[in-house]
């Protein structure tokens, strides 16, 4: 069964498991840089009711620098491996290289979330010649190194975030990729102010009027940090609350670092 297929089929959200295979990532970098904690992690993250499990091989966190390919791949490489052969669950590769991409792709994996919504040369026709998978655009002011410098928008954010997605989806049709293999991102963080990323949240109807599946990515990030502070069991609670009350009628694919706690506000609001 193919990604989109899966998500057709649901009524309810679509969790998504973050594995970052990282030193510096904001909130877990370097607790699962080992193969064998990352993947412990993964199944637990199965176990507790991820849909899908997300990895990711470089930070894009806030002040970021990028890594080479090489590095990238030599993190992602064996996790991507080893859920294949030893889990059943869809997989997510978090990347905006083009190379990247094709060696997940060349592995079967699900989706590309791409944080850049395929901007880099090559990266629009290396999804295109897999048909099977899916691709998340995401919005960002920025890269993740200079992104929270003074973010400032001309216009109505919401509104402006929604033609940046129409875009790009635009552009992937007019390549050959199909509308129904696109999932969209908001991109909540990504060169934003605590007030954008509210704005954005109150009026994500708009961003749904682009009829694809929508990525909310809220987990454990600064807009939530004002609110309720660095302690993690209040982080993941507000993670599990405001992404549950997310109210669109959109397929919803929640990305969140703790599975079993998202869950638990999804399920009281079903």
């Amino acid at each position: 069964m193919t990604f989109s297929s899966f998500i057709e089929n649901l009524t309810r959200p679509i969790i998504m498991g973050v594995l970052n295979i990282t030193p510096d990532s904001f909130s877990d970098g370097g607790l699962f840089i080992d193969p064998d904690n990352a993947i412990k992690q993964a199944k637990k993250m199965i176990d507790e009711g991820a849909d899908i499990i997300d990895v990711g091989g470089e930070s894009s966190r806030p002040g970021a620098l990028p890594v080479t390919l090489e590095e990238e791949l030599r993190r992602i490489g064996p996790i991507i491996t080893a859920l294949k052969k030893e889990t059943s669950v869809f997989i997510s590769v978090d990347t905006y290289k083009p190379e990247a991409m094709k060696f997940a792709l060349d592995h079967e994996v699900d989706v590309i979330n791409d944080i850049k919504a395929l901007v880099e040369k090559d990266s629009i026709k290396t999804v295109k010649d897999y048909p099977n998978s899916m691709v998340c655009l995401m919005h960002m002011q920025g890269t993740p190194e200079t992104m929270q410098d003074n973010p400032h928008y001309a216009t109505n954010i919401t509104e402006e975030i929604k033609q940046f997605l129409l875009d790009r989806v635009d552009l992937c049709i007019a390549a050959g990729i199909n509308k129904d293999r696109v999932i969209l991102d908001p991109g909540f963080g990504f060169g934003k102010t605590f007030e954008d990323n509210w704005e954005i949240y109150q009026n994500l109807e708009t961003i749904a009027e682009l009829n694809t599946p929508l990525l909310i990515a809220m987990s454990r990030k600064s807009m939530l940090k004002k609110i309720v502070g660095d302690d993690l069991q209040r982080l993941d609670d507000a993670t599990g609350f405001f992404s549950s009350m997310v109210n669109v009628k959109n397929p919803l694919i929640i990305r969140t670092h703790n599975v079993a706690v998202t869950r638990k506000y999804l399920e009281r609001n079903i």
